[in-house]
């Protein structure tokens, strides 16, 4: 099944919006290391309904004015994947949790770094927050935007506002 994109200028760079038939499939950063996310062919497509959405949503987002995102998402993954990723739909704004809870959360409480492995590979940045999850020390962690991005949308939930860092 083809996808379609838009490229949507943000705060943390240029993002590469994703969509299959009508749901949201991927949110790839500028610095995407190969082969994180699977999807086929891509075509552009600025007219997307699912993707001017997105990007609607994501604008506000940024803008502080936004906590919650209310589009359909199509995660494409293995089984445990995609129970991670859902475990991260439940982190609310503002809140982290370390891999360690996901895990426990998920009902495998030593499946750890299997956790780390599959948030790195969540296709939907942002929208399923794997920036919310960090170290079991507090410390952030390894981020497929980078960890100055990580560390401005973590700002940027706890007050709002967060400064410009790229």
């Amino acid at each position: 099944m083809p996808c379609h994109y838009k490229l949507m200028p943000s705060p943390v760079g240029v993002l590469t919006l994703v969509a299959r038939d009508d749901k949201l499939a991927a949110i790839l950063w500028e610095t995407e290391r190969a082969n994180r996310v699977r999807l086929g062919q891509l075509n552009e497509a600025n007219d997307s309904p699912v993707l001017l959405e997105t990007e609607r949503q994501l604008t506000e987002y940024f803008a502080g004015r936004r906590n919650r995102f209310e589009l359909e998402l199509d995660f494409t993954g293995t089984d445990f994947q995609k129970l991670v990723w859902q475990a991260l739909l439940t982190i609310p704004f503002g809140e982290t949790r370390s891999y360690s809870e996901i895990a426990q959360q998920i009902g495998n409480p030593k499946a750890v770094r299997a956790v780390g492995a599959a948030n790195g590979r969540n296709p939907i940045s942002i929208i399923a927050p794997c920036h919310r999850v960090i170290g079991a020390s507090g410390g952030l962690t390894g981020f497929a935007g980078g960890l100055q991005a990580k560390q401005y949308l973590l700002a940027l939930e706890g007050t709002g506002q967060a400064r410009l860092l790229f």
